[in-house]
């Protein structure tokens, strides 16, 4: 699809360069593992507003410089633990998976509260990742980085806005068998996210977010869903992507990142496109969305 003279879609490139790597990792299970896990058979996947808005999590492991980020009379200082690290964007899974659970709830007329509880395994098997012990290991060291990264903001969430601290979440507690297996988890949000998600300021993401294996490709996506949505383009400046992307790339890498993206044509239910001249970057839709009850649905 073309925008103008000079966007570039790269596919041509594509064929040039030999078995260039995926931006979407395989699939690691079986659609009958699905079925076993306690997951979501009622609502999709969904993502709160404000964290996809904002860059609240790092895109690399074992950052532990504090970061200020400010747009638009809103400003974030993020500041992570010397031992632990800031907070990665995949550690975010778990805040997705714990808000999904919660709307899951909400969706049934359940009773809820800030703290959900899940099995690793049901986490695991979800969010596209392996079942062995080194998974359950990597899980409990990103509850580890979201309860001691510390936020200092003044987003605002159910219409209410106020400059406040938090961890990413609250706290955390896994249960263990006695050959030593996690078994049990219960996570405690944040106030802040859990009346954001009370609210209903989520959004619907797509299932093969969690296969993206970049964290930028990530951190692009939510970017995508939340300002497309279900409009038919989003436009915005390649200087201005990368700031809301709080990525510390330079603007050259930053921009063959975006025509990486293009190449593949692997972002998840959006297109991406790049307008050379301009330094514009274009997300259109793969799917209709249509809002249905509130609820977003992929078609």
């Amino acid at each position: 699809m073309i925008y103008a003279k000079n966007t570039i879609q790269y596919k041509c490139e594509a064929t040039q360069k030999k078995q260039k790597k995926k931006h979407l990792s395989p699939k690691k299970h079986k659609e009958t593992d699905f079925f076993i896990a306690d997951i979501f058979n009622n609502i999709t996947f969904q993502d709160d507003i404000a964290s996809m808005e904002h860059p609240l999590f790092a895109l690399k492991a074992g950052d532990t410089k504090t970061r200020k980020y400010e747009h638009n009379n809103f400003s974030i200082t993020i500041a992570p633990h010397q031992n632990y690290g800031m907070a990665t964007i995949h550690d975010k899974d778990i805040w997705i998976y714990c808000i999904s659970k919660l709307m899951q709830a909400i969706y049934e007329e359940k009773e809820i509260s800030r703290t959900i509880h899940f099995t690793i395994y049901d986490y695991l098997i979800t969010t596209n990742r392996g079942v062995d012990g080194r998974y359950y290991e990597k899980a409990k060291d990103a509850l580890d980085r979201l309860s001691s990264t510390y936020i200092t903001t003044n987003i605002e969430t159910d219409k209410i806005r106020e400059a406040r601290g938090f961890g990413l979440i609250d706290a955390w507690r896994i249960v263990e068998e006695k050959d030593g297996r996690m078994v049990r988890v219960s996570v405690t949000l944040p106030d802040w996210l859990y009346r954001s998600v009370t609210s209903n300021q989520v959004l619907t993401i797509s299932p093969d977010y969690f296969r993206l294996r970049k964290p930028l490709d990530r951190r692009i996506y939510e970017l995508a869903r939340k300002h497309c949505g279900s409009q038919k383009e989003w436009k915005i400046g390649l200087e201005l992507l990368l700031k809301k992307t709080g990525s510390s790339q330079k603007l050259k890498v930053f921009r063959w990142s975006i025509k990486s993206l293009v190449t593949t044509n692997e972002l998840p239910d959006y297109n991406v496109a790049y307008d050379l001249e301009n330094d514009i970057v274009i997300f259109t839709q793969k799917h209709k969305l249509v809002d249905i009850n509130s609820k977003t649905v992929f078609f």
